[in-house]
């Protein structure tokens, strides 16, 4: 692991730095923080580091991180690799059930057991899961309407929708000083697997455990103006102003959504956070300095 050189730093400002997040770690000690990790915070080699110290440190000073996983160009290296082409409907992935089979060993094996790595190499004690787990995640098939005409309904395969969500494993590992790390995959009635937006899930367990805060890392500095100019803080209301002119469009629109969704169900603030930058959660979780765009019920 390279450590950066921090000794031009006087030793009077390391305690001033350490001083300043005394306020935060007490507030925010005993709470639930929800981590949706995607982005390229996920390929970079030495993002990937700062994450897990990120999350071990969180863990460390008494806060209750919860990461939830995505993977897209994960899957879309596999699903190239077997030469079949990624289809997206509305910011969704079409999943046939070729597709699913390749997605659960992308998510549920490769890519979760890299970041249960990673965090127990940093020093904390990660277990992955999947919505079979305890039965965490209970999912149906999506009805996914077209958003210009709702008459219309496209299928996006075995893509579901949360049905419920039994965070009682999770807890029981945080309880024990383990780091849950959740694979976006829910099951059916049958017992048939369903591929969930990993932005859903996050913001979904992030109500269920009445989460203090939604931490979404993406890949981009957060929700942008026309000008592309950084919004740092918004409202539920101004995002729909912002759906509705076009702002916001794409893959953001699931994002903002369960943002939206969690924070009107009492997790107290989401960020869209720049998984980009070094240590981004660590700075918007322990600093006043904005790293991204905070998301306020009203």
């Amino acid at each position: 692991m390279t450590t950066p050189d921090v000794t031009h730093i006087a030793p009077r400002d390391k305690a001033e730095i350490l001083a300043q997040a005394l306020p935060y770690i007490r507030k925010f000690h005993g709470k639930t923080i929800v981590i949706k990790y995607g982005g390229n915070a996920m390929t970079d080699p030495q993002l990937q580091e700062d994450f897990a110290e990120d999350v071990v440190l969180l863990k460390l000073v008494g806060m209750n991180p919860v990461v939830v996983h995505g993977g897209g160009p994960q899957i879309e290296t596999a699903l190239k690799r077997l030469g079949k082409e990624g289809k997206f409907i509305q910011g969704m992935r079409v999943t046939d059930d070729e597709t699913m089979e390749v997605v659960e060993w992308v998510l549920g094996g490769e890519v979760q057991q890299d970041i249960v790595g990673l965090i127990n190499a940093a020093g904390g004690k990660a277990v992955g899961l999947t919505g079979r787990d305890g039965g965490l995640i209970r999912a149906k098939k999506l009805k996914m309407l077209d958003l210009k005409d709702p008459k219309i309904e496209h299928d996006v395969g075995n893509v579901g929708e949360i049905v419920a969500i039994d965070p009682s494993v999770v807890k029981a590992l945080q309880d024990d000083a383990f780091i849950p790390v959740v694979s976006p995959i829910g099951f059916g009635e049958k017992n048939e697997s369903y591929n969930i937006n990993a932005d859903v899930v996050a913001a979904k367990l992030a109500t269920v455990l009445q989460a203090e805060k939604l931490m979404m890392l993406t890949n981009i500095s957060g929700v942008l103006n026309k000008e592309g100019k950084l919004l740092t803080e918004l409202t539920a209301r101004q995002i729909d102003e912002l759906i509705e002119d076009g702002t916001i469009s794409g893959g953001m629109i699931p994002k903002i959504a369960g943002a939206i969704d969690a924070a009107k169900s009492g997790v107290n603030t989401v960020h869209i956070v720049d998984g980009r930058v070094p240590h981004a959660m660590l700075l918007e979780i322990l600093t006043d300095q904005a790293y991204g765009t905070m998301i306020k019920s009203h």
